[in-house]
């Protein structure tokens, strides 16, 4: 018998915690790379500037740099 009340309790709490996550919007935004795909454009964008964007969520540095 307890067993099945763990189990009963568990699977309202599981129920309980997604109906309480599911409005969060936890996903990321993600923007493609590029000067033109920013908010705010800006005012000097060099082929630099232009790799770093691109390698962004990545650990390496780009070799032009």
């Amino acid at each position: 018998m307890g067993l099945m009340r763990m189990a009963a309790l568990g699977a309202a709490g599981y129920a309980f915690y997604k109906y309480t996550q599911k409005d969060k919007g936890d996903t990321p935004k993600v923007r493609d790379a590029g000067a033109a795909n920013m908010e705010t454009t800006p005012k000097s964008w060099s082929k630099t500037d232009e790799a770093l964007d691109e390698t962004f969520p990545a650990s390496d540095a780009v070799a032009n740099y």
